[in-house]
């Protein structure tokens, strides 16, 4: 034995094994690193001995009397590490000990369907405990990269016919819902969750109103929470919770992405989000750069898109649905200006619509599929191109019909749009109570031939 130790020795082998034992150690084995508080803030507190053994992002637990409370680090120094704590109302004091505790991560597993879980992946269903998968993910994970991934060539009917005529979707298409508060954004991605093309359906809520996630998740989902996993954080809980809401939600569909299942994510709201990492940011002490936001929410809000999309070839892909609530009805704020260049199309809500008793109150002239033409025959593009002209003409013209100002006759595009698009307008009407719609071209071809139809003639 000692004859095999001076041989290690002097091959310079040890150091080699150690090294590898220190890489494949099992996590229970690895030191783990405490320190203590030293300042506590509204929403941050810091903690000293743990700056050379922690990241950026990474999650360290807070010993107080009532167990071991998570915080995320959110500023490094050399004395000191800025936490943000997860929970609110944490009892926190001078000189509590914080010990390391790296990524944060999840288990997802096919059990977790039909299952409503909070951001820290616990059950808030009272439906008993979690089965835990054999797949640990990081929520912090990043997208693939990009020529690995599989290019985006199946469309798909969403039953809702004002999307599937003017802005149809694609497996693995990144859409927007910009609208203003109250215009039915959460209404519309309710009646986008019933779609039939996918094999799981995972929901984020972030600040939703407490008293609509039983509604949302019994009602609107109704027997498609079979095939969903909701992962909610209300708006009263802390911008922690609503900022890993979503990061829990993408992980979870990167999970059954990951196993050749096409995932539809739905996002409600991606503004909600920017505005939790806001808090946290400004909290850090982080300046801001645009009308309040500090650059760490346009660096977060394309990691957390660019994870949807289509998988790396022989995978699955995960189709995003997300909305984002435009202060004050103004399209080009700065999240939704951001958002909207990263996505692959967006769906307009216009409040004046709402306001007429259209619902969905899409703006067809206004709304973007960028791989619509994916999705297009290319009867279908032409017909659409030329539904567009006619809404067009008849929009445009409207104040000079109210006025008196047209003489029926004088243009035959004119005339074909003052009879065609009302009827247009009432085929576009929906309502969640209705049924998915099968087939939204044939609904239009129906009721247009039934309107422009001459009336029949007297007998005798």
């Amino acid at each position: 034995m000692e004859t095999i130790i001076a041989e290690t020795l002097a091959s310079g082998r040890l150091a080699h094994l150690a090294g590898l034992a220190k890489r494949h150690a099992a996590p229970e084995q690895s030191v783990t690193h405490g320190g203590r508080v030293r300042t506590i803030a509204a929403g941050h507190y810091t903690v000293s001995g743990l700056s050379r053994h922690v990241r950026l992002g990474e999650f360290v637990g807070h010993r107080s009397p009532t167990g071991i409370h998570l915080g995320e680090v959110v500023r490094v120094e050399p004395d000191v590490i800025y936490v943000c704590p997860i929970e609110p109302g944490e009892p926190i004091g001078i000189g509590d000990v914080v010990i390391q505790k790296g990524a944060f991560r999840i288990a997802p597993d096919d059990s977790w369907c039909g299952r409503t879980i909070n951001s820290l992946g616990e059950p808030i269903d009272n439906r008993g405990p979690l089965s835990s998968g054999m797949d640990r993910r990081s929520i912090s994970n990043t997208a693939p990269p990009s020529m690995t991934r599989s290019r985006v060539e199946t469309g798909f009917m969403t039953g809702v016919r004002a999307i599937d005529i003017f802005s149809p979707l694609c497996l693995g298409q990144r859409l927007g819902i910009f609208a203003g508060s109250g215009v039915g954004k959460s209404t519309l991605l309710s009646m986008l969750a019933r779609a039939d093309a996918f094999d799981k359906v995972v929901i984020a809520l972030v600040g939703e109103r407490g008293r609509e996630v039983r509604e949302f998740i019994e009602d609107t989902l109704g027997d498609n929470m079979a095939k969903s996993i909701a992962v909610v954080a209300t708006s009263d809980e802390s911008p922690m919770l609503r900022k890993m809401a979503p990061l829990v939600a993408i992980t979870i569909a990167e999970h059954f992405r990951d196993k050749g299942e096409n995932v539809l994510f739905i996002a409600d709201s991606v503004t909600r989000f920017a505005h939790a990492i806001r808090e946290v940011a400004v909290a850090a002490g982080e300046p801001p750069v645009a009308r309040g936001y500090p650059a760490s929410v346009f660096t977060e809000l394309p990691r957390l898109l660019e994870r949807s999309g289509p998988g790396p070839e022989g995978t699955g892909t995960i189709t995003a649905i997300i909305s984002i609530l435009v202060d004050g009805d103004n399209h080009n704020d700065p999240i939704a200006d951001s958002a909207r260049g990263i996505l692959d199309g967006h769906i307009v809500l216009e409040r004046s619509l709402a306001e007429e008793g259209r619902y969905p109150p899409i703006n067809p002239l206004s709304s973007i599929s960028r791989l619509a033409r994916k999705a297009w025959s290319g009867d279908q593009e032409k017909l659409v191109s030329r539904l567009k002209a006619l809404i067009h003409r008849f929009e445009e013209t409207r104040d000079l019909r109210l006025i008196g100002g047209y003489r029926t006759g004088s243009d035959a595009d004119l005339d074909m749009a003052i009879k065609q698009v009302p009827i247009i307008y009432d085929v576009l009407k929906q309502t969640p109570a209705d049924q998915p719609s099968a087939d939204a071209y044939a609904d239009l071809a129906n009721a247009l031939r039934a309107g422009m139809a001459p009336p029949p003639r007297p007998r005798g």
